[in-house]
């Protein structure tokens, strides 16, 4: 998949698009918070580009306020990274970084990621936000398990497939989307979330396939590594039922 055809699936309007090139020193002045967070965005990004900013009045979708956030526009970007950059940390600030909810886009070389995250006002500093949960990345790099897993998650994402209630749930469907991509690249089969209790279910059990992964990840180098074979033994009967759990967690995707 590229980068053309992931924008072009999302059938933005005209009105929306911008592209304009963005200097990172905005994002370094904006989302910096420590030296070396500076270094990663400075030595890690070749480029930043604004492709599109969704507003009510380009698109016809009301703004949302209530307490906690304001969700006035939707903005689209798209980052190019250099080699060797550390993308989910470039990710994670830029997220922070942007006081609009955010669908970035990153490329390095032939790789293709897109993240989304909810933002919230923050309690302490007035004007600022903070992530609201985790950041959701998929690479849609990675193989598919057949052609049409990719060929529906792009029409899935076309801005008229999605929820027009206002901004944020607007937002929370093309998360939801992700998230169903993200499910399908274990499942074999892509489907939509029916309704909200689905998709949080959903997105709960790929925390829990993603925690479970990285401890098998661990305890197969441990593995690897152990010289006595009975503490081999030990550690290949707990990446067992790490698989077990594991395929418990897949079946409710």
């Amino acid at each position: 998949m590229s980068l053309q055809d992931l924008i072009a699936a999302l059938e933005l309007p005209a009105s929306c698009r911008v592209d304009q090139r963005i200097p990172k020193k905005l994002l370094v002045e904006n989302g910096a918070p420590t030296a070396a967070d500076k270094r990663n965005i400075n030595e890690g990004i070749e480029e930043i580009q604004w492709v599109a900013s969704l507003k009510s009045s380009s698109i016809g979708v009301p703004e949302y306020r209530d307490e906690a956030r304001e969700y006035l526009e939707i903005t689209v970007l798209h980052i190019v990274l250099r080699q060797d950059a550390k993308a989910a940390r470039i990710a994670e600030l830029t997220h922070r970084a942007v006081p609009y909810p955010l669908m970035l886009l990153m490329t390095s070389g032939s790789q293709l990621t897109v993240s989304m995250a909810h933002i919230r006002w923050a309690q302490n500093e007035a004007g600022k936000v903070v992530l609201d949960g985790e950041v959701l990345a998929v690479n849609l790099s990675e193989p598919s398990p057949a052609r049409e897993l990719t060929s529906d998650f792009l029409r899935a994402l076309s801005i008229a497939r999605q929820p027009r209630e206002n901004l944020m749930v607007l937002y929370q469907g093309w998360l939801d989307t992700l998230a169903a991509f993200q499910a399908a690249l274990i499942t074999g089969a892509f489907t939509q979330s029916r309704n909200d209790e689905q998709a949080a279910a959903r997105r709960a059990s790929l925390r829990e396939c993603r925690d479970i992964d990285q401890q098998i990840a661990i305890l197969r180098s441990a593995a690897s590594k152990e010289k006595q074979l009975a503490r081999q033994v030990e550690l290949n009967l707990e990446i067992k039922q790490l698989q077990d759990r594991h395929r418990q967690a897949s079946a409710l995707l």
